[in-house]
């Protein structure tokens, strides 16, 4: 008779209970981690069907037959990522073009940044949204209009290699000037004032005391040019000119609308590993030079310079 009488208040109160979790907003958020996570399911699947197609022992680019590195390393009709001439020439420009537009956009971005953070009045405002600009225009009209500048302003710079630096580099340099942008908004000025404020003169505490202060921010504005001029494809190919200049994701779009092989897999495969390996050592570094960061101690700024 009890466990019957109790039986109505036992369902109440867990109906209650249930009420008041779904009306905490504190409680754990079951449901928006189910989507999450299908979500990152549903994304990350593509990619690794693609990446497993790249290890196919046979020629089929749609059916899995068995595990090898033949499109890797060695295939008998020389078509391999490694073996093909002209799949070889294609990383080489990749990671050539990788390269040079982050050991030059990067430095460039940093000054540009630094300029910008003194700089004070309209001009300042009107440079920073120019250099904002590449953020909101669609990377086709930025294609085109270097097209048009190395056609008719800049006649002497051929289409290939070098025309590709000079527009990756124009574009590019948005990221770490955002980057190292944001990193003096959260360092602030002190650190800077207390070096000349111990006999450094403003180059001397740019160099010895600001610059290590963003060594973080830089570390990560190389690993997202890096990883971003990777991965470029409408840029490099508008002014792609000999075939020595076209590198892998011309390559990808060109033979995945044709007679592709798992080659053509493997190289995506290489670009997203070297990608992923790079932001992820960029991350790394960011976290452990970022450690006891801004600054350190005031009273140790005597000992920098």
């Amino acid at each position: 008779m009890s466990i019957v009488g109790t039986t109505p208040e036992r369902t109440k109160a867990a109906a209650h209970l249930a009420r008041g979790w779904w009306r905490n907003p504190w409680r754990k958020p079951r449901g928006l981690q189910l989507i999450t996570l299908m979500y990152l399911a549903w994304s990350i699947l593509p990619v690794l069907v693609a990446i497993l197609i790249s290890f196919n022992a046979g020629r089929s680019n749609s059916t899995l037959q068995t595990l090898g590195l033949r499109w890797w390393l060695h295939d008998p009709e020389g078509q391999a990522l490694f073996q093909d001439p002209v799949l070889r020439r294609a990383i080489v420009q990749t990671y050539i073009l990788a390269f040079t537009t982050m050991m030059l956009a990067v430095p460039l971005g940093v000054a540009f940044a630094i300029g910008l953070d003194r700089w004070r009045g309209r001009p300042a405002a009107g440079a920073n949204f120019l250099m904002l600009v590449t953020f909101v225009l669609p990377e086709i009209v930025i294609g085109v209009a270097m097209l048009e500048v190395v056609q008719h302003l800049f006649s002497f710079v051929r289409l290939g290699t070098y025309a590709q630096i000079m527009a990756l580099v124009t574009y590019q340099i948005s990221y770490p000037v955002i980057i190292v942008r944001a990193r003096l908004l959260s360092i602030g000025k002190e650190y800077e004032e207390a070096g000349m404020d111990l006999g450094a003169s403003p180059q001397q505490a740019v160099r010895r005391v600001l610059l290590p202060l963003l060594y973080p921010a830089i570390l990560a504005s190389f690993a997202v040019v890096f990883a971003d001029t990777v991965d470029d494809f409408v840029t490099v190919t508008y002014l792609s000119g000999p075939a020595s200049s076209q590198p892998l994701s011309t390559f990808i779009y060109t033979t995945a609308r044709s007679s592709a092989t798992p080659a053509t897999n493997a190289a995506a495969t290489l670009m997203l590993v070297t990608t992923t390996l790079v932001i992820t050592l960029g991350f790394v570094a960011y976290k452990r030079l970022s450690r006891g960061q801004p600054g350190g101690d005031v009273a140790n700024l005597s000992q920098q310079l």
